[in-house]
C-alpha cells in the first residue's frame, strides 16, 4: 500500500508540475498552453499527489 501510494502520489505531481506549466505557457504545443485554469487544475493535482505521498509516509512510520 505504502508503494502505490508513493507512487500515484508522485505522478500526479508530476502531472500537476506539466499542467501548471502548460497553463502558465512556459510548455507549449497543447490546447492547454496558455489557459490558466489549467494551471489551477495543476496546482491542485499536484497538492493532492503530495497528500498522498504525505499518507505513505505516515503509513510506513507507523509500521
Amino acid at each position: 500500500m505504502r508503494i502505490t501510494l508513493h507512487a500515484v502520489g508522485f505522478l500526479l505531481i508530476l502531472n500537476g508540475a506539466i499542467w501548471f506549466f502548460q497553463g502558465i505557457n512556459v510548455l507549449p504545443g497543447s490546447f492547454m498552453t496558455g489557459q490558466m485554469k489549467w494551471a489551477v487544475y495543476g496546482v491542485l493535482c499536484s497538492a493532492v499527489g503530495i497528500g498522498f505521498v504525505v499518507a505513505a509516509r505516515r503509513i510506513g512510520k507507523k509500521s
